[in-house]
């Protein structure tokens, strides 16, 4: 299945939530990346598979959802290591400066995180989808400190326009201590 075609959907219903799931799964074969509850009380599906498919299934989860979507993306041409990162940690071996994007909803530092890695020079380390964070979300980036200078004004930039920007900070530098927390 392609991975390089990306749709999001969060939902301020986790009742309404499962149900678009069940609906988007039975209009078109996706695959299931993220599907849960997620704090506070939201419901996030994240899935991925061909143009079409992903398409379909976002416009039927969108309609389901309706005045209940707080926030949705569909990502045709989504940067691989954006899918790899979601939920996981992702070794680098850079360690010269740290860039941290935090966003008010799991969607929003979905796409961040997508802009930030086009700019390039960069590795998206991890994509983590609120759990216990409140709503929020978060990515980490790490690269040479000019890269990731790039990638977190254009990452950046992306969720202040949505509205969805909380904080961000880059670490030049990082000490070594703290590099058991990034891998």
């Amino acid at each position: 299945m392609d991975l390089t075609v990306l749709g999001a959907l969060e939902f301020s219903s986790i009742a309404i939530g499962i149900r678009a799931l069940d609906e988007m799964v039975k209009i078109a074969p996706i695959k299931i990346i993220e599907a849960r509850t997620i704090c506070p009380g939201k419901y996030l599906i994240v899935f991925s598979g061909d143009v079409a498919s992903v398409e379909y299934s976002f416009k039927k989860g969108y309609e389901t959802g309706k005045d209940l979507v707080i926030d949705s993306l569909f990502l045709p041409m989504v940067h691989q290591e954006v899918v790899t990162a979601i939920g996981n940690i992702i070794p680098s071996d850079s360690w010269a400066a740290i860039g941290i994007i935090e966003t008010l909803s799991v969607v929003s530092s979905i796409e961040a995180a997508d802009v930030a890695a086009k700019v390039g020079g960069v590795s998206i380390i991890e994509i983590r989808l609120a759990i216990g964070f409140g709503g929020k979300s978060y990515v980490k980036l790490m690269g040479s400190l000019d890269a990731v200078q790039a990638a977190m004004t254009a990452g950046t930039a992306k969720a202040k326009a949505n509205g969805q920007l909380c904080m961000e900070t880059i670490i030049p530098q990082p000490h070594i201590e703290i590099k058991p927390y990034f891998m």
